[in-house]
């Protein structure tokens, strides 16, 4: 399907109208729906939280193809250093230079705790493309010794399309405990997700940056 207009441009994102529809449901949310609320929760709920980076699906998707001494080139113009917790929305798509692929899931960095957390709403789906972009990251992260790894529980989705909506929440919520305790281990992410819910609150979003054009 042909995208349509242009709906928002907010900082780097531009939303068609195309990329709208599907927060309508029951649509699987692509790399420019997810890469907005990256963006907005970066520029607006945690903007003062300089510890925070976002890394949008289309930079993590590079770096899973890139070679190791290549990554400094995609990560370091974002400030990675100064970043204690860094979010990678990942997909299991392995096929260079495309967007998609068919689940998400959600892979934070944490320097203070020398660890990767990663959230998965369907149990172990993204297991193996999450270790395999951990393992790729380390070598970079780190000149010394390891980093730790942990799947973390979560809350799980009830179908098939709602994996994107589930990084987004669980994005927002580990946010808000690292910059609240410095960690994310003893963050509770068994709190309820109500996809539907937050398909209509971030149309919404879209539509109040949209009048404040």
């Amino acid at each position: 399907m042909a995208k349509a207009s242009i709906v928002l441009s907010f900082h780097d994102i531009l939303l068609h109208q195309s990329d709208v529809a599907l927060l309508d449901g029951p649509y699987w949310l692509n790399d420019t729906i997810i890469s907005f609320y990256f963006e907005y929760l970066e520029k607006k709920i945690f903007r003062t939280a300089k510890e925070l980076l976002f890394v949008s699906p289309e930079v993590t998707q590079c770096i899973k193809m890139v070679q190791t001494d290549e990554i400094k080139t995609f990560l370091e113009p974002l400030g990675i250093s100064r970043k204690q917790f860094v979010f990678f929305p990942l997909n299991d798509n392995d096929t260079p230079d495309v967007a998609g692929g068919s689940h998400w899931s959600l892979l934070v960095y944490s320097k203070p705790e020398v660890s990767f957390f990663h959230f998965d709403s369907s149990y172990v789906t993204n297991h193996n493309a999450a270790w395999d972009f951990a393992s790729h990251l380390i070598p970079y992260l780190t000149s010394i010794g390891s980093i730790n790894y942990m799947d973390k529980e979560c809350m799980q989705q009830g179908n098939g399309y709602d994996c994107g909506v589930h990084v987004i929440c669980n994005a927002e919520r580990v946010a808000e405990c690292a910059h609240q305790t410095g960690l994310i281990g003893n963050c509770d992410m068994l709190v309820k997700i109500n996809p539907s819910a937050k398909r209509k609150e971030i149309i919404k979003i879209i539509h109040n940056l949209k009048s404040s054009e």
